[in-house]
């Protein structure tokens, strides 16, 4: 199917998700519409064929079906040549208050199209302005393949709102699988500033960058990171070598894709039983999940095994500490706990039948 115009990308332009519908189910409807308004104009006529005159004969009769259906036509489509007109009063009103409306509903069908595609753009302006004007502290995805897709679906399971999800990617093929899944997109190279300030950056709490490449990894860090010093940057690098670079040019968190994978292939090939809990563990909605959660108030003062649920780490002034480390052995207000949990509970949430508990540094 050829790229049309209004279907082409623009690099560096915002697209919003929006409802999409077959153009034969939009052409079928139009059609239906402008048949239905000249069946219904002709039987008009014809049942009140005794107010009309055909001039235009040689011997002035009332008008017939063929009239009818004629009158119809040149009436809707404007062309009016005048040999057919209502002579009685209440033919006459009939045409001011009826006729004349379904002339410009039909008129309008005629030049739908146009009139959709002003109406659609103007639409879009509208949309983008207002969704510019409320976004604030959201999180842009660089990169909407494989690693990106699975990263805003976590996201999203995790409660967060998909409104507030923005990807960059060049790729109009990736454009329509974000658009498929709710989430808005900026069409163009994530190394550019501007593509990046289009994705409001500047401003974003979080940037997930899922390059296909490091290099580009690596610049698109380094440009976030410019534009926003104090966003949270979550990069995605093929080859541990590339790690230290990454780090330098602003990530605050790198994952090496190609080690994750191996070291699970290598648990899977000498434990397949460990194997499967770890794929397990990052699969979201089945089994155990990892999750972080705050500190309860009655949970203050107690040793992490002590807990209802697996704690495995404690995060306490901004640094992660394991559950046996000495500096952790006693929970203390502000620490937030990272544990393994049912996949049924909110992964954000307290133990169920303490969601009415109070929050340890809200007390």
């Amino acid at each position: 199917m050829p790229e049309t115009p209004a279907s082409r990308s623009v690099p560096g332009q915002l697209k919003l998700p929006a409802r999409n519908r077959s153009p034969w189910w939009e052409l079928t409807r139009r059609l239906l519409l402008a048949v239905g308004i000249l069946v219904f104009t002709f039987l008009l006529v014809y049942l009140d064929r005794g107010g009309y005159r055909d001039h235009g004969s040689q011997l002035e009769h009332k008008v017939n079906a063929p009239d009818a259906l004629y009158y119809a036509t040149v009436t809707l489509s404007t062309t009016g040549y005048g040999d057919i007109t209502p002579v009685a009063e209440h033919s006459r009103l009939i045409n001011a208050f009826i006729i004349t409306p379904l002339r410009i509903g039909f008129l309008v069908l005629l030049i739908g199209t146009t009139l959709e595609v002003l109406a659609t753009q103007g639409r879009e302006s509208f949309r983008v302005a207002r969704w510019r004007k409320h976004m604030d502290h959201h999180v842009v995805i660089v990169g909407y393949g494989t690693k990106g897709r699975s990263a805003a679906e976590t996201l999203v399971n995790n409660g967060v709102d998909k409104e507030s999800i923005v990807v960059v990617d060049p790729s109009n093929i990736a454009l329509g699988e974000a658009h498929t899944d709710g989430l808005a997109v900026v069409t163009g190279d994530a190394t550019r500033r501007e593509v990046l300030r289009r994705a409001g950056v500047d401003h974003a709490e979080q940037v997930i960058i899922t390059a296909a490449r490091d290099d580009t990894t690596v610049l698109a860090t380094l440009t976030v990171r410019q534009l926003n010093p104090t966003t949270y940057i979550v990069a995605a690098v093929r080859e541990a070598d590339n790690v230290p670079l990454v780090r330098q040019s602003g990530a605050d968190s790198v994952v090496t894709s190609s080690d994750a994978v191996g070291r699970l292939l290598g648990l899977s090939s000498v434990s397949p039983t460990l194997g499967a809990v770890m794929e397990d563990l990052l699969t979201y909605g089945e089994g155990l999940e990892v999750a972080e959660r705050d500190l309860l108030v009655s949970e203050l003062g107690k040793a992490p095994q002590s807990l209802p649920d697996q704690v495995i780490a404690v995060v306490r002034d901004e640094k992660v500490y394991r559950y046996y480390e000495p500096t952790v052995t006693q929970l203390a207000r502000g620490d937030r706990l990272i544990v393994v949990r049912p996949a049924k509970e909110l992964p954000w949430a307290p133990r169920p039948g303490t969601h009415d508990e109070v929050q340890a540094d809200e007390a």
